[in-house]
């Protein structure tokens, strides 16, 4: 379990992920060397990460949900090959470990997730049912976190990390080069990273570097994730739910479910049922109570299926080496 400064410090890398630690100290009422030692043991201990990605609805990307059902010897084996693959985020074991959940990220020119979503897959041994999802709006996520881990800075304390607002036009979509896409690869890893590791990620000069990123940021093409283990602020039960919802009451069911603090995630997809979230709950009651007292009550949700997550295979970013090692288990995310 996290104590309050490390709640603290979590919830300052949300507001501003590549803040200076020297500036997260101050807010906090610390030393920068406290900030510095929490931040590698978190890193170690809980799996922190702050990660660049890229805002998909600006990019031009396209989202696939993807669910596999598998015999049960092979569901190990085929999550964690799917993690490992660079177009793949939030792989999941879920259903008793017979499901595998996982995001595949598509551009036009994108062979390699065409390859997986109409070749790999259905040829594969030990999966017995696929389905995939066009992930068409996302409600809650992404930019937006999980409330659970935003309840601790004031709104002093998060005003002063805050990055200044970006002049009017700097927000207009703007086109990804061969050197952005290298340096997103780059912060996937580690949204932290210095200018002079992603200046020889991308092979421009540092100073290059931070100016196009300041200018990405300041556009909102990208964004800065953080990954935790969740875990640690006591949630033992998690489980994606698929609702099947009447179109004409998508948007307001949606836009009703992304002000819930039990959810992580809201999305609209294509398929039978066209509404995901992510839950995440204390333990199996709590998930109990949210299901019939507050799901339960609205009337617009034709059908509920509830799939309990196991173990997080990969999260946003990319696999760290040791993360890609066949036998390393992630911490729950």
């Amino acid at each position: 379990m996290l104590d309050e400064l490390d709640r603290g410090l979590v919830h300052a890398l949300h507001v501003d992920g590549r803040a200076p630690f020297s500036r997260i100290a101050e807010v906090l009422g610390v030393s920068t060397q406290t900030v510095t030692r929490r931040y590698r043991r978190l890193r170690a201990g809980a799996g922190l990460r702050v990660v660049g990605l890229p805002e998909q609805d600006r990019t031009g990307q396209a989202q696939w949900v993807v669910r596999l059902t598998t015999t049960p010897t092979a569901s190990q084996a085929l999550g964690h090959a799917l993690a490992r693959r660079p177009d793949t985020s939030w792989v999941k074991l879920a259903s008793g470990g017979t499901e595998i959940f996982a995001i595949v990220h598509t551009e036009d020119d994108s062979r390699l997730s065409r390859s997986l979503l109409l070749h790999d897959i259905p040829r594969t041994s030990g999966i017995t049912a696929v389905s995939a999802h066009l992930l068409l709006h996302t409600y809650l996520g992404g930019p937006t976190a999980w409330r659970g881990r935003l309840r601790t800075l004031s709104d002093e304390q998060q005003q002063a990390l805050m990055r200044p607002a970006p002049s009017p036009g700097t927000r207009d979509q703007m086109s990804l080069t061969d050197g952005d896409r290298a340096l997103i690869d780059a912060l996937r890893h580690d949204g932290r990273a210095g200018y002079a590791e992603l200046a020889a990620a991308t092979g421009w000069s540092p100073a290059t570097v931070a100016r196009r990123l300041a200018d990405l940021r300041a556009s909102g093409t990208i964004f800065f994730d953080v990954e935790v283990d969740v875990a640690a602020y006591g949630v033992t039960a998690q489980a994606l739910l698929w609702m099947a919802v009447t179109p004409a009451h998508l948007d307001e069911v949606a836009t009703t479910l992304a002000t819930h603090d039990e959810l992580a995630v809201v999305a609209a997809t294509t398929g039978a049922t066209n509404l995901l979230a992510h839950a995440l709950c204390a333990g199996p009651a709590d998930l109990h109570r949210y299901l019939t007292r507050r799901l339960g009550t609205l009337d617009q949700i034709r059908t509920l299926e509830t799939a309990p997550v196991l173990h997080t295979l990969k999260a946003a970013g990319h696999l760290t080496p040791v993360a890609a090692r066949p036998g390393f288990r992630a911490p729950r995310a």
